[in-house]
């Protein structure tokens, strides 16, 4: 996707979900976007793969502009992988393509912490029907689990895994500061 077009998309979803980043100038997050071209190439992979990228909030005292992925389902060009690059190692057959955090790694993204993760559930309802894995802490990590959210009956869960598992609902969102 072009600058211009992603800015432009960009720009649109910006407009049509002020809830979602209230008190932030879009002119502000344009001039940041403008001269980080590092974070245009994020966010135009967060495009691409169906995480409909927006602002979810700013941090006043330096300008720093948070990004999220806010499509109402875990993106479906990230769906499918394990944990991470250590899962992806220790299956022996059936592999999946990648791994979440290797994926998020190469976009330039991070995971969600579970914090975040509820944070953005505020904004909307994310993963009803879908679920998305989130930064797992390295005590559960080394046991071999790993921690995916999603939203049922009206309230956030956060459960736990194999890390080497992967489902065809399962993907993750990713987060990006500017």
């Amino acid at each position: 996707m072009k600058t211009q077009e992603l800015l432009r998309t960009l720009q649109a979803r910006f407009e049509k979900n002020m809830q979602r980043h209230k008190g932030v100038a879009w002119a502000e997050v344009q001039a940041r976007l403008e001269s980080n071209p590092a974070a245009l190439k994020s966010l135009g992979a967060m495009e691409e793969t169906g995480g409909e990228p927006d602002v979810i909030g700013q941090d006043k005292k330096t300008g720093q502009v948070t990004f999220c992925d806010c499509a109402p389902e875990s993106p479906t060009g990230r769906r499918s992988l394990c944990y991470d690059r250590e899962a992806l190692d220790a299956r022996k057959e059936n592999k999946p393509q990648d791994s979440a955090l290797g994926m998020a790694a190469a976009m330039g993204i991070e995971l969600l912490t579970e914090e975040q993760y509820r944070e953005l559930q505020k904004l909307g309802k994310f993963d009803a029907k879908t679920s998305s894995w989130i930064d797992t802490p390295p005590d559960v990590r080394s046991l071999g689990g790993a921690l995916f959210g999603d939203y049922r009956y009206g309230k956030v869960f956060v459960y736990h895994n194999g890390a080497q598992s992967y489902y065809a609902a399962r993907g993750f969102r990713g987060l990006l500061r500017v």
